[in-house]
Formats: structure tokens, C-alpha cells, sequence
């Protein structure tokens, strides 16, 4: 197919200090530095890295991409390390307009895409939606010849934005997330779900350890094979990377052996009885 047959990728699971980006900056490139001793192709963050899981502090945090501290730490990182970074989220101000906003930068340090979370959540005494506004359209990277699909965090529950993107060639697909410990079970379904029903990999990172009054991250990142199976993962609240070599050849010959996707209606219009 004269696709990349692999790609090498670790996924940082980490507890933001809410608020405090300075710090969090230093403790993500600690992380990066401890953990990640080989040769990688991405690098992965969580969502609001930066800031914590706490949408007052949204605005506070926020940076314009002209002069944007995260953006020019991301650079240095991929340009040490030779590797691409989704750069989970950290709040992006344009034109006076806040966005819960994933950077990707290339090997050479440079900014290549921006996706704004499409699907904010505001829902068990949240409010993201108060302090930020949906981007307005999936984002999908070719990197290194695979197509990549974006996605963070409350996104995973519409299964529609994981198939437009498999539908426009996604070989993988990424969901970078604060998810709240109380709900393991959606957690556990829905990155599983959206890996199998799409026949793609699945790279579901999450923060980990306590947010603020008494509220805690879910801390279980893993990344999803095709099949759904789970081939790497950090089930509890350590911080560190979870890595995986994604085949994608095994991948391909899988597709050409079960193509259901072929089987998908035009139109699925509901009769009422």
C-alpha cells in the first residue's frame, strides 16, 4: 500500500497542578525525560495539561498561539526527542474567544494543526461550557503517512466524529481526556468501542490523581489495538508514559479479511410502528 508499517508512541499520564502552568510545564518534561529512554515517532499528552480539570481557571490560563508558552515548550520537546506531539489541551484565546484547544506539532518543532474539543461538557456540576466554546469541526494529521484523528475527551461519547474520520481515512485515533474516576464504565466502553467499530488503533489518555475538592482523574490511559484488545496500559494513578509499537500492517491485512465497513447503509431511516 506503500503505507508506514509502524509507529512507535508513548502516551504521558500525569496529575496537573491546578492552575499552575509554570509548574505543570516542569513536571511534563520531567515525566518525559524519566520515561521516555528510546527512540519515539509521538509523543502524546493528556487534556488541560497546562491547567488541571477546573474550568474557572480556564480563562486565566489561556494563551494566545502567537506568543504561547505551551507552544514553544512543545517545540523544544519535539525537536530534542525527533518526534511529532499531540499536545493534549491547554486553553487557546483568539480574537477574544476561549478554546479548550489540542496543538500537533511536527519533527522539527513546528505547528501544523489546531482541533478545539467539538463537544464540551457541562453536565454533574461542570461547566466547561461557561468558560470555553466548541471548535467547530473535526481536525485529522497525516503523520509520517498515517492519518490521525482528534478527539478530546467528552468527544468519545459521539461515535460520530470517530466514523467521519475513519470514513475520510483514519488510521488512528486519539482521545485526549480529564476523565472524572466516578465514571470508570463509559471510560472502559466507549474507547473500546470506537477502536473496534472502526477497525483503527486507539490512544486513550487521560490525567490521573486528584483534582480539587476530593474530585480525582480516572488515571487509565491504554492504547487499543484494532480488534479492541488492549495492548498497553496504566490502569491506576502513576504518572509516567504508556508505550506501544503500532503495526499497521497487521492492521491493513485485518481490514482486507473483515470489511464491514463495506456493509454500512446510505440511509438508515426509522420506521415507526
Amino acid at each position: 500500500m506503500g503505507k508506514i508499517k509502524s509507529l512507535n508512541v508513548a502516551a504521558i499520564q500525569m496529575s496537573s497542578i491546578v492552575g499552575d502552568t509554570e509548574e505543570n510545564i516542569k513536571k511534563t518534561e520531567k515525566l518525559i525525560h524519566r520515561d521516555i529512554k528510546n527512540s519515539v515517532d509521538i509523543i502524546i499528552l493528556p487534556e488541560v495539561w497546562t491547567v488541571g480539570w477546573s474550568p474557572k481557571h480556564f480563562r486565566n490560563s489561556a494563551e494566545e498561539i502567537e506568543n504561547s508558552e505551551t507552544i514553544s515548550f512543545l517545540s523544544r520537546i519535539a525537536k530534542k526527542h525527533n518526534c511529532w506531539i499531540i499536545g493534549g489541551s491547554f486553553i487557546c484565546k483568539k480574537d477574544g474567544h476561549f478554546y479548550n484547544t489540542c496543538p500537533v506539532l511536527n519533527r522539527k518543532g513546528e505547528l501544523v494543526a489546531l482541533y478545539s474539543k467539538n463537544h464540551l461538557f457541562s453536565y454533574y456540576g461542570s461547566d466547561e461550557g461557561k468558560y470555553v466554546e466548541p471548535g467547530q469541526s473535526p481536525v485529522m494529521v497525516d503523520i509520517d503517512g498515517i492519518k490521525t484523528g482528534l478527539t478530546i475527551c467528552y468527544d468519545i461519547r459521539f461515535p460520530e466524529i470517530y466514523r467521519a474520520y475513519r470514513k475520510a481515512g483514519a488510521d488512528l485515533l486519539i482521545n485526549c481526556a480529564a476523565w472524572g474516576l466516578k465514571k470508570p464504565i463509559p471510560w472502559e466502553c466507549m474507547t473500546r468501542a470506537r477502536a473496534v467499530e472502526n477497525q483503527t488503533y486507539m490512544i486513550a489518555l487521560t490525567q490521573s490523581g486528584l483534582i480539587e475538592n476530593d474530585e480525582w482523574n480516572i488515571g487509565h490511559s491504554r492504547i487499543i489495538d484494532y480488534k479492541g484488545d488492549t495492548i498497553a496500559e496504566i490502569k491506576d494513578q502513576k504518572e509516567g508514559a504508556v508505550t506501544a509499537a503500532l503495526d499497521f500492517t497487521a492492521m491493513y491485512d485485518f481490514r482486507e479479511k473483515c470489511t464491514c465497513l463495506n456493509d454500512i447503509r446510505k440511509n438508515y431511516e426509522v420506521k415507526s410502528v
